[in-house]
């Protein structure tokens, strides 16, 4: 179905090849599951299969590659045959809606609309899409991750590409795409899913193929996975095949209709007394919490007249970092943008006890997005550094490169590297941003084993400094490292 033979491909400007020697044969209604390292090429691979390079990604490619049997020089073709979802959804939209986005491939081909209408209506009633009528710009990533999965299947392609698709997801999102996968395999579709977070894959795919340094390393079948250990698995920096627990954090002082109700959960082993750095965070659940960090009062905010997000109060002490989690659309991007003063809202933030407007909140806070791609301004990664660091830091970029494993990537334009390493750079922007407010939303997606330890030592010692430090995700591996408390949101009722 899917053949690449010695295929070498080099980006424009690029100093080296992303892949080098890759053979890879997919099988009609085979479900493959691409992993290895960020930056081992495993997007660059499906940008090949599907032709986005090279008829978008400008480069030089070398070897063969065949879909359905043909080569891909009919972008056309292949477009029919294949269907991708890529990191970002926001990248593959080309509607403003949720129903003609769906509808978008099928009248490009010009299927008669009454096929269009069932076609599209079989596909929202699959994905669970009746409820996300309206603008794509409204939903959140998550539920923007659920459309674009939908709509790289409404033309019914042969082929489904996957550039890790759980990024934005939250669990139970997670859950549901794992049985629309699996309706699809059974429907002889093949898949091809590059992926870091391979749990909710272990009963689906046929093979695991791990790349490195632009070719395949090795590969697992599917009798081979109850083989593999977590300590083989992280020898190849792969995350466990087994389905995170998230971890009991203990509960930040929050109410309001969009926290999630709950006592704070103990801290197993350990009393008052017995470790005072525990009781230090601990402070933050009860009524006498300090009175170091960010307090939100009556907060609302609003999009169309509907209730997005409504907290009475919170505290997000200092030298701390809280996890905000939830279910896609309870609010937490809304929250971010909040705290970083680029969303208008209803109610009070205050710093120390003090009101900031937005326009403060602006100067004192730094975001790392969910889309890294932009905010990279510069044509070089120690030049990105250099933008946004305070003076004093900045002859600490060489340093925070090396501790991001970066550093052999200074002189590299920033566009030219892998999703997972641009993350890295953001994160580490934000580390010598010398802010006082820091957020994270959704930093892991694209980060493999070895770099979420990296990444939670660089959000540790922004906290460690006296930062208000937030982490908005649902990567439970990621939660477990790095999340001192935890605010959980719900759907405003």
């Amino acid at each position: 179905m899917i053949e690449l033979r010695h295929v070498r491909w080099t980006y424009e400007g690029g100093d080296s090849a992303v892949l080098d020697g890759l053979d890879l044969r997919i099988r009609r209604g085979e479900t493959v599951v691409v992993c290895g390292p960020s930056g081992s090429g495993k997007s660059s691979a499906l940008r090949l299969m599907n032709g986005l390079a090279p008829h978008f990604h400008d480069g030089v490619l070398e070897g063969e590659i065949r879909v359905d049997g043909a080569p891909i020089t009919d972008l056309a073709q292949v477009g029919r045959v294949t269907g991708t979802v890529l990191q970002q959804p926001r990248r593959q939209f080309f509607t403003d809606a949720v129903d003609t986005e769906l509808a978008f491939a099928l009248e490009n081909f010009g299927t008669p609309p009454p096929r269009i209408r069932e076609r599209v209506a079989r596909v929202v009633g699959e994905f669970g899409l009746a409820g996300l009528g309206g603008r794509l710009r409204e939903l959140s990533g998550g539920q923007q991750q659920r459309v674009a999965c939908a709509a790289a299947v409404t033309h019914g392609p042969p082929v489904l590409l996957l550039d890790e698709p759980t990024s934005n997801l939250s669990p139970q999102a997670i859950a549901d795409l794992t049985a629309i996968l699996g309706h699809l395999r059974d429907r002889g579709t093949t898949l091809v899913i590059a992926e870091h977070r391979l749990h909710y894959l272990r009963d689906l795919a046929d093979r695991i193929v791990v790349l490195q340094n632009g070719r395949v390393r090795r590969e697992w079948t599917r009798d081979e996975f109850p083989g593999l250990t977590d300590e083989m698995l992280r020898a190849e920096g792969l995350r466990s095949l087994h389905t995170p627990v998230r971890p009991r954090s203990l509960r930040t002082y929050a109410h309001g209709p969009s926290v999630e109700p709950g006592e704070p959960p103990a801290a197993p082993g350990v009393g008052p007394g017995e470790d005072p750095e525990r009781d230090a965070v601990a402070t933050a659940t009860g009524p006498h919490r300090p009175a170091g960090g960010l307090t939100l009062r009556g907060v609302r905010c609003t999009f169309l007249g509907r209730p997005v997000l409504d907290i009475a109060e919170a505290h997000l002490p200092r030298g701390a970092v809280t996890a905000v989690t939830g279910a896609n659309g309870a609010g937490k991007t809304t929250l971010a943008r909040i705290l970083a003063g680029l969303q208008r809202h209803a109610g009070q933030v205050l710093l120390d006890g003090r009101p900031l407007s937005r326009s403060q909140r602006q100067r004192e806070a730094v975001i790392v997005m969910q889309d890294v791609e932009r905010q990279l301004f510069t044509d070089s990664l120690t030049a990105e550094l250099r933008l946004g660091a305070l003076p004093e830091r900045a002859e600490q970029a060489a340093a925070v490169l090396a501790d991001l494993d970066l550093d052999a990537f200074g002189d590299r334009h920033p566009l030219s590297l892998s999703g997972g390493q641009q993350q890295r750079l953001v994160v580490a922007t934000a580390r010598l941003s010398g802010r006082r407010i820091v957020v994270f939303d959704e930093p892991s997606s694209g980060v493999d084993r070895r770099h979420l330890r990296s990444m939670t030592a660089a959000m540790r010692g922004v906290a460690q400094e006296g930062a208000v430090v937030v982490l908005i995700s649902h990567d439970a591996d990621l939660l477990d490292l790095a999340a001192d408390l935890e605010l959980r949101l719900r759907t405003v009722p």
